[in-house]
């Protein structure tokens, strides 16, 4: 089996992992059945099972089919996952935890659904006024059953897909449009579903949930383009709808429809004030760090705290340092100073910042700069962000302990608490393990008519368990952190790279003790969050 460095090769360089050998090599047992399986399974080859044996595995399959009609009580006595969590990549001691860093977007103010139909109108708008795509494009729709955090566009190729843990592509994840392909289609494309080293390097991640609106209008050009069968370059639409999504943030457009209606957008959450007060009350330093301007930040944390502030009182003196329009990913490698930002005049100011003081608000940076001033170091510090690679890597790689802001998460927990999910998860576990038991007892070179049927019982039984699980999540991509096969997807494994820990809103550090050791559990299956449901449980029924 090829390494995982080679699998996606410089996809990026800096997806390359680093994990130790031990847990590579468990990382590899885990899912090395699942891949023999799912090849076996693609390309049967001309063999023979014994009558004997595949009336053995039809007669166990016929008993299991029974104990489908059932959902046994063992499987609702299952402890449920807590949607509000926090779950653990790395031991961490929160008395350890001395500075308290934030994101804004998507970490300290959460939006509603309304916000991603603002960007995808807005920046439709842009690429027909100003990039004179044809006005029939004005007609899009945002569509938000469509799109998931963590997909990959391949610039050169036009294709939308979900990869899973080893940057393999999900057969029934992969879209040109809005047309999902085929698994051969893929394989003819690709010649394998594996990336390799020639195709890594025309991908781009969407990462985070303004990434939604970005995937959405990226299928939708693709396909009216291929409906109004005009030529286009797939690059160029990736490199349009890019530029027009970033036009929208920087120019403000976004940012001032959000502080003119601020109920339409943001999301109120009292206790997003009781959490930094909190921190505040323990003597824990914390500062602000975000890419957007102070003026929509300030707009945004007075509404978000309205309700909980004093007459008077400033969100501002809640934090030690806030740092606006940072720029990050390049704020952490960048050299770039501090200005400091004259709030009343709008203005930078023009002396040097040597010294971070109250109450003010500062511009640009760098880690390094950041770092000298504040004397602020190693793993005293926690920075939470919801960009995997803007927000945690580079906190990641400077040694502070980071903490990823998932807020699909609860919902995604939610779906797999439910009896109906496990139920399918257990009937999937299994079909394959009697696929895998047809498969190893081929004895001779010619497929029985008994095994052509057995097999395809059981693979249209396993096709319909997928099915099912991943409509649960989402129709097209299912789950951001699981594939169909209900295995750990490839942005699970950026989360267990990048994350020391991840919930899905920083208030939920309310309900755990301020000395609390968060510990990796002992029975960890790569994300904590997970429950693999037992095929076992089906055993007395």
């Amino acid at each position: 089996m090829a390494s995982i460095s080679k699998l996606l090769g410089p996809l990026s360089r800096s997806l390359t992992p680093r994990f130790s050998s031990a847990i590579e090599a468990g990382f590899r047992r885990r899912f090395s059945a699942e891949t023999r399986l799912e090849e076996e399974i693609a390309r049967i080859r001309d063999g023979g099972v014994g009558d004997e044996q595949v009336a053995r595995i039809q007669r166990e399959f016929d008993a299991a089919k029974e104990s489908f009609l059932k959902i046994p009580e063992a499987l609702r006595m299952m402890p449920a996952m807590n949607p509000e969590g926090i779950y653990i990549n790395k031991n961490m001691r929160l008395n350890d935890l001395q500075v308290y860093g934030f994101d804004y977007d998507y970490t300290l103010a959460h939006y509603s659904a309304s916000l991603q139909r603002l960007i995808y109108d807005l920046a439709k708008e842009h690429l027909v006024n100003e990039l004179r795509y044809p006005e029939s494009c004005l007609k899009f729709e945002y569509d938000p059953a469509f799109p998931i955090r963590g997909l990959y566009y391949d610039k050169f190729k036009g294709l939308l897909m979900k990869l899973d843990f080893f940057g393999s592509i999900e057969p029934e994840c992969c879209y040109f449009g809005r047309r999902k392909l085929r698994r051969e289609e893929i394989i003819e494309i690709y010649g394998t579903r594996h990336i390799g080293r020639d195709q890594a390097h025309g991908l781009v991640s969407l990462m985070d949930v303004f990434c939604f609106s970005e995937a959405c209008l990226i299928a939708d050009i693709v396909q009216h383009f291929v409906d109004e069968q005009l030529e286009f370059d797939s690059s160029y639409v990736y490199q349009d709808v890019n530029h027009a999504i970033q036009h929208v943030h920087r120019s403000g457009l976004v940012h001032r429809e959000i502080l003119s209606n601020p109920p339409k957008y943001l999301v109120k959450n009292g206790q997003l004030y009781h959490f930094l007060q909190m921190l505040r009350d323990k003597g824990k330093k914390m500062f602000l760090l975000t890419n957007s301007p102070y003026y929509f930040v300030d707009g945004g944390m007075r509404f978000l705290l309205e309700d909980s502030l004093g007459c008077g009182d400033s969100w501002r003196e809640l934090f030690d340092v806030v740092i606006a329009k940072a720029n990050k990913p390049d704020f952490y490698k960048s050299d770039r100073p501090f200005r400091c930002y004259d709030m009343d005049k709008d203005r930078l100011a023009f002396t040097k910042v040597d010294v971070f003081l109250p109450n003010k608000v500062y511009y640009h940076g760098s880690l390094k700069s950041f770092l000298q001033i504040t004397k602020w170091h190693g793993p005293e510090v926690i920075y939470f962000g919801d960009h995997l690679f803007s927000d945690l890597r580079g906190p990641s790689k400077a040694g502070w302990r980071t903490a990823a802001i998932i807020c699909e998460l609860e919902n995604e927990i939610q779906i797999q608490n439910k009896d109906s999910y496990r139920f399918e998860q257990a009937k999937l576990h299994i079909v394959q393990e009697l696929l895998g038991k047809l498969h190893g007892s081929v004895t001779t070179s010619r497929t029985s008519k008994a095994y052509q049927s057995l097999f395809e019982e059981l693979n249209n039984e396993r096709q319909r368990a997928r099915c099912a699980m991943k409509k649960m999540f989402n129709k097209s991509f299912g789950a951001t952190f699981l594939t169909d096969t209900a295995q750990e997807s490839w942005f699970a494994y950026h989360i267990h790279q990048y994350a020391d820990v991840y919930t899905s809103k920083p208030e939920n550090f309310l309900f755990y003790p301020s000395e609390a050791w968060l510990h990796v559990p002992h029975d960890i299956k790569i994300m904590p969050h997970h429950i693999k449901v037992p095929s076992s449980l089906f055993s007395k029924h």
